[in-house]
């Protein structure tokens, strides 16, 4: 996570919650397909941003050869002490950094990398010339980011079902931050004012998401997100309520036994030049 505020969002009990259910459900399919990209770069030094929990990094020190650093960063402590307890195959470099003033010298590394990170990121460009920064001259800055809302079902249909109990005008945390950056001329322009003047390469991903049960995104998304926060804000018993219409939303969309659901997210590749 990236800036104070995320930051205290991914508390209490989110960490935990996050890295049981959201994790298998929507970061691990994108994990692979990450981690691959980034060992078809032969980097010799990677730092990934908004680490989280580790999906990512699970992935990175799985594919990478054991001779190629890894340093994992994350604002959030919580979420980086889940990721150590977690544990990868080989050691990894776990390093509490905002994205936006990283503590590394300049031309430290030669690919940068974020899985679903930037989203949250309150200054774009400022983290955007940070990567940049540490970047190596002909270094190349690989992210993913969600695509709207719509095209990621289990996600649209669990904010319709709780949307009604959120007593609020204010955007939901799911349409706000994670699915609300993914415009590709935003981006583009984002990344130019940050520094990496090339155009970028912008790859639509999809991938199909499995789970167990219905409840099980359900619990994902209301008890695994800040949307945990934005239901207890409402009230003792708001959690379990949201969590419950969730389910049943699920239920009836996809059936009651297990679950598949179309996810589409996009991944942005510039370089240093």
């Amino acid at each position: 996570m990236t800036s104070s505020e995320p930051s205290s969002l991914y508390a209490g009990f989110i960490p935990q919650f996050y890295a049981q259910y959201l994790v298998p459900i929507l970061f691990e399919p994108y994990a692979a397909d990450l981690a691959a990209r980034v060992a078809g770069l032969r980097p010799t030094r990677v730092l990934e941003l908004a680490a989280g929990t580790g999906a990512l990094t699970r992935q990175l020190a799985q594919v990478l050869p054991h001779d190629v650093p890894i340093v994992a960063t994350d604002l959030s402590q919580a979420m980086l002490d889940q990721a150590a307890a977690t544990g990868s195959v080989r050691p990894v470099e776990w390093c509490q950094a905002d994205a936006q003033q990283l503590p590394f010298p300049d031309q430290a590394f030669d690919v940068v990398v974020c899985q679903f990170g930037v989203m949250f990121f309150p200054d774009k460009v400022r983290a955007f010339a940070e990567a940049r920064r540490v970047l190596r001259p002909h270094g190349q800055f690989i992210f993913s980011v969600w695509d709207r809302i719509e095209e990621n079902e289990f996600a649209d249909t669990v904010l319709q079902a709780v949307r009604p109990l959120l007593r609020t005008d204010e955007s939901p945390f799911l349409t706000r931050m994670p699915h609300g950056y993914f415009d590709v001329s935003v981006i583009q322009d984002d990344l130019a004012r940050g520094g990496f003047t090339l155009p970028p390469i912008v790859s639509t991903v999809p991938v199909r998401s499995r789970a167990d049960a219905p409840h099980l995104p359900a619990v994902a998304f209301c008890q695994g997100t800040p949307m945990r926060n934005e239901l207890e804000a409402q009230g003792p018993d708001m959690l379990q309520v949201g969590t419950e219409q969730a389910s049943a939303a699920m239920a009836a969309r996809f059936g009651t036994g297990a679950v598949e659901g179309h996810l589409q997210a996009l991944v942005v590749l510039t370089e240093t030049g």
